[in-house]
């Protein structure tokens, strides 16, 4: 089935695809039903995911908390399958959404796990794309603490071969293809990448500074929303040389219904005449 859970579901050709049709402002309608469950309060993501079924035409059905019940999985694709051309959920527990992919014979798009936050991710690196063109030229400095967001980072560097060094405690390595983990921030980088703490980690060597940007060449500052001030950065972001700005997130909208349509299109051409 074609889902995305993270972005390793997708292979390179399968990113640059989307990306390129991204900029298409007349999207075409597509006819499709679609089930959208959203855990958590995630202002950009809800806005951007409803106003992209929208504008494809789309409609859509909110399940609140539609994976926290006793049901099998199985028997939720079961019954649910029917009614549905596709499933959008944003749900804590990445196994269990993990388990409703793999049972249901519809496309899944993960709108944010505890494991993986893959349109973020992606919209993020199109934006970058779009600056530098050659991705894999740029070098990228994941900040802080390993989140669901850093882990699709990982992702998308092992499936196109990115430079990423990820500058965060020992604790937190793991053998990660194609990132390099560091203690000590030292060298100069192209971009550098925030995400918000969990809450259980308060390390204030962390907290990035305008000092920190300064001695690794002043590089573009691509923070996560939401942004914690006096935790993963230490000032406003509108204190900081060559932050990326706020309309950058802008590109969620067009991002997040490209994949939609993407992954619906592939469904759909799998079935056959």
């Amino acid at each position: 089935m074609f889902n995305l859970l993270d972005i390793d579901d997708f292979d390179k050709e399968d990113i640059y695809t989307i990306w390129r049709n991204v900029a298409d402002v007349s999207p075409s309608k597509i006819e499709a039903n679609i089930a959208w469950s959203f855990e958590g309060n995630g202002i950009r993501t809800r806005t951007t995911f409803i106003q992209a079924f929208q504008k494809l035409g789309a409609s859509y059905v909110e399940l609140p908390n539609f994976l926290k019940t006793e049901e099998s999985v199985q028997d939720l694709a079961g019954y649910m399958d029917a009614f549905y051309s596709m499933y959008v959920i944003r749900e804590s527990n990445h196994q269990r959404l993990q388990a409703f992919a793999s049972a249901t014979a519809r496309p899944v798009i993960n709108a944010m796990s505890n494991d993986a936050h893959p349109c973020e991710v992606l919209t993020d690196a199109y934006y970058l794309f779009s600056k530098f063109k050659a991705l894999e030229e740029v070098r990228f400095l994941l900040w802080g603490p390993v989140t669901n967001v850093f882990k699709s980072w990982h992702s998308l560097s092992s499936v196109l071969g990115l430079n990423v060094t990820h500058y965060c405690p020992s604790g937190y390595h793991q053998d990660t293809k194609g990132v390099t983990y560091t203690e000590c921030c030292t060298g100069r980088y192209d971009v550098v990448i925030t995400d918000a703490w969990p809450g259980d980690f308060s390390n204030s060597s962390y907290s990035l500074s305008a000092e920190h940007l300064r001695k690794m060449g002043n590089p573009f500052l691509l923070p996560t929303p939401p942004v914690g001030v006096g935790r993963e950065l230490q000032q406003p972001l509108f204190d900081l040389v060559n932050f990326v700005g706020y309309q950058q997130k802008a590109w969620l909208l067009p991002v997040q219904l490209e994949i939609v349509s993407y992954l619906l299109r592939k469904s759909e051409n799998a079935k056959g005449p």
